[in-house]
């Protein structure tokens, strides 16, 4: 499959393409591509090859729509071994997403390394996981998805790997973060335990910890979801490459009846 989430059309500005729409409305994105268009000006702030990131965060104001969005990034908070970056995603004069990335000075810690869980069996092992028909169909035709467990069965648990089949801005791959974070705002979505025909479970943030950086194409989402008595709920995922465990993500969940 060929084409981008995004055409540049200016240096700080973006066109959504089709492939972007989200499955809950025609006229707003999926949170993975805005996200991934996030990380990619942050990776551009301000570079040192001595320093990663290590946390992500991203706060969602509002739907953010198909058309043309402004993104800047800045340096919140300079440090030598730990520092601050923010960034926000602008559409029509406000902004509709924010994001906050702790980035840290790398070291060799590999005597000491520990305590993640072993990788998972490949893609190759897990079945093509289908799509609800009542979800729409612009970034869920933009990415592959391949279960080893669940997915989007009503369970609230699944184990599903995934990847873009789109490059994030057009002519560019991305970079393997920007990849992942395409990927892992989904893990709502692939563990759901509400039937979508009758309930909306949308997430209001993404946070990802990593403790390695990622590697590749493929990121699989060992992702469970819990739905509280009051409206709200959360998604938890480990997040792996094909090597093993990457990292955790976490979201905020609205929870309530389709009208």
């Amino acid at each position: 499959m060929g084409g981008a989430f995004y055409e540049q059309v200016g240096a700080d500005r973006h066109r959504a393409t089709g492939h972007a729409a989200g499955p809950w409305s025609p006229d707003s994105q999926h949170m993975g591509p805005p996200a991934a268009l996030l990380v990619r000006e942050l990776e551009g702030c301000a570079p040192r090859a001595e320093v990663a990131f290590s946390r992500l965060a991203f706060e969602v104001l509002g739907p953010v729509p198909m058309g043309e969005l402004t993104v800047r990034a800045w340096v919140e908070r300079p440090g030598r071994a730990v520092e601050l970056l923010s960034a926000e995603l602008i559409a029509d004069d406000r902004p509709v997403v924010r994001a906050h990335a702790w980035r840290i000075a790398q070291s060799d810690t590999s005597l000491v390394a520990g305590g993640a869980a072993p990788p998972l069996d490949p893609p190759e092992r897990g079945e093509p996981m289908p799509i609800p028909s009542l979800w729409l169909r612009g970034y869920l035709d933009a990415t592959e998805w391949r279960a080893l467990e669940g997915g989007m069965t009503g369970s609230g648990r699944a184990i599903v790997w995934g990847r873009t089949l789109v490059d994030i801005v057009e002519g560019e791959a991305g970079t393997p973060l920007q990849r992942l974070c395409a990927i892992a705002d989904s893990a709502n979505g692939v563990s759901s335990r509400l039937d979508i025909r009758r309930w909306l479970f949308i997430n209001t943030d993404l946070t990802l910890h990593l403790h390695r950086q990622p590697l590749g194409e493929w990121f699989a989402l060992d992702a469970e979801s819990v739905v509280g008595p009051t409206g709200a709920g959360s998604t938890s995922s480990v997040l792996h490459d094909l090597s093993g465990p990457v990292g955790r993500g976490a979201q905020s969940l609205l929870v309530r009846p389709r009208e």
